[in-house]
């Protein structure tokens, strides 16, 4: 009889980690396998961040700080916010955390009672289900589609709220899709929003920098919205800083208190030395970020021109983040030798078996007729890769 408790039966292995690992797995085999799977920039930390470390180190950060994080770090995301979002906070509304999923988990655990509903527009990022799951809350999913550019409507929301709803959560710019919600379209939720004051919103805005037709826009913006969003962002994806494992939230300030509670019996503060390059991140020039996503924007162009040559799939042309989300649903049913796509996963792992490419499929976003590509590599590898996906699915019949 097995031991362990019953909550990991609620949740699985996130796919975009299940895939990097295959790929791998068959990279040590020798098999030449190109990763389109990773969410991860391929950049390195740019230099001033790196050197504000290395002087954090020869400085004496190397002690515990308060756990939600030293009050200079928090004092520069009010900074950030204001400067980049017109928000207003003050430091004791925001905690830092190990990487932006923990303040997600943060947030869920502090929010979310067993039976309470929370609404997650598809797609979505693997991740916030599974924490709703792992609180006992009841998942209410909203579907969007290519047709809609995967965004929702105020209808829809409006249709999905109940008395049980505590919680929205949702990113703009948007993992898996690329979407990115205009600030009339935002408007338009806020304002069912504004008619259920019982529903607190989760705005993940990870992506916000890597965003190339316009400005980004907060939800929080719009009315007293700002009293029930909690704004969840960090360094990662904008400034190439995954393995620094450093995420922040800014919440109301009962929110943030719970989310300092509840952090205080799991990891207390996040690394000390992070916390001093976060300042120079955050403070400092954007010319880096800007460089780096005007890279991205010459991959999207590439990818969108290569995938769209490939019949049978359809896509949109994402206005941020750094994937594709095709539509594959015309594939499905199809075979190629003794080798049959009924779905999503069938057809990534026949491209990483076949093509040697490493995608994932669109079932771990809430979208199982779409895959995820990534296009957070080199020129060379997305050029190889979407030619081996055209020459691979096109045997399928």
């Amino acid at each position: 009889m097995s031991q362990l408790a019953e909550r990991l039966s609620w949740i699985s292995e996130p796919q975009t980690i299940k895939m990097s690992k295959l790929g791998r797995e068959l990279k040590a085999q020798g098999i030449d396998v190109i990763d389109m799977s990773i969410g991860e920039p391929d950049f390195d930390t740019p230099v001033h961040i790196r050197e504000a470390a290395k002087k954090a180190i020869d400085d004496g950060y190397t002690h515990y700080t308060p756990v939600a994080g030293y009050a200079d770090v928090r004092q520069a995301v009010v900074h950030k916010l204001k400067r980049d979002n017109g928000l207003d906070y003050t430091p004791a509304q925001i905690v830092v955390s190990t990487g932006a999923k923990q303040s997600l988990a943060n947030v869920i655990m502090s929010v979310v009672n067993p039976g309470d509903e929370v609404i997650i527009p598809t797609p979505y990022w693997v991740t916030y289900s599974e924490l709703v799951r792992l609180c006992e809350g009841n998942v209410v999913f909203v579907r969007g589609n290519i047709e809609s550019n995967y965004k929702i409507t105020p209808a829809q929301l409006e249709a999905a709220i109940t008395p049980k709803t505590k919680l929205f959560m949702f990113s703009s710019p948007c993992n898996p899709s690329g979407t990115v919600y205009s600030k009339a379209e935002l408007e338009g939720l806020a304002a069912v929003f504004a008619k259920h004051p019982h529903v607190y919103i989760i705005s993940d805005e990870i992506y916000e920098y890597i965003n190339y037709d316009g400005k980004h826009e907060s939800i929080a913006q719009f009315g007293d919205l700002i009293k029930r969003t909690i704004v969840i962002n960090g360094l990662s994806k904008g400034f190439a800083m995954t393995g620094w494992r450093l995420g922040y939230m800014a919440a109301p300030l009962e929110i943030a208190q719970a989310c300092d509670k509840i952090q205080s019996q799991l990891t207390s503060a996040t690394c000390s030395i992070t916390q001093r390059a976060a300042i120079a991140a955050l403070m400092g020039d954007l010319t880096s970020a800007t460089e780096m996503v005007a890279e991205f924007k010459k991959r999207r162009a590439f990818v969108y021109e290569a995938l769209k040559a490939i019949p049978g799939l359809k896509l949109n042309n994402p206005e941020g983040a750094f994937y594709m989300f095709p539509d594959i649903s015309a594939f499905l049913n199809k075979s190629f030798e003794d080798t049959h796509i009924k779905d999503a996963d069938d057809l990534c792992m026949y491209l990483l078996h076949k093509a040697h490419v490493s995608l994932v499929t669109g079932t771990a976003f809430g979208e199982p007729d779409c895959i995820r590509l990534s296009y957070a590599t080199s020129m060379e590898n997305l050029k190889n890769g979407t030619e081996r996906i055209k020459t691979w699915l096109g045997k399928l019949a």
